[in-house]
């Protein structure tokens, strides 16, 4: 299980990342652009996620993925602290992260949160 702190961790250890405060929260963002927050109760993340994949997401897995009613028609999921670990964390973070990234952030860092099969070969 993991928590905010973890969350601030993680995400700040990512390219150009810079925290804001926003609508009294945390608030992650890449090149000025938000990508991650921890809601109030610090028990929960909200990120960048395509609205297909998220819905297919809190289908699969309920109990760690949900939307939240003022985010419906956004493309950002929340997850639940308590269901993750810091592996998982951070793969979450940075798909977010490059979500929001600019290119030049995205071409200077590839395999950034990418799985290992999905990475371009080196060579």
């Amino acid at each position: 299980m993991v928590n905010a702190d973890d969350v601030r961790r993680t995400a700040l250890a990512l390219p150009d990342t810079t925290e804001k405060i926003a609508w009294s929260m945390p608030t992650f963002r890449v090149a000025g652009k938000m990508f991650a927050t921890v809601p109030e109760d610090e028990t929960s993340i909200a990120v960048r996620c395509p609205k297909l994949e998220r819905d297919e997401l809190v289908l699969a897995e309920p109990g760690k993925f949900w939307i939240a009613e003022h985010e419906a028609s956004f493309a950002w999921v929340r997850v639940r602290l308590a269901a993750l670990d810091e592996q998982e964390l951070g793969v979450i973070l940075a798909d977010s992260w490059r979500q929001a990234a600019p290119t030049r952030l995205l071409e200077a860092h590839p395999g950034l949160g990418v799985p290992a099969a999905d990475q371009p070969s080196q060579g």
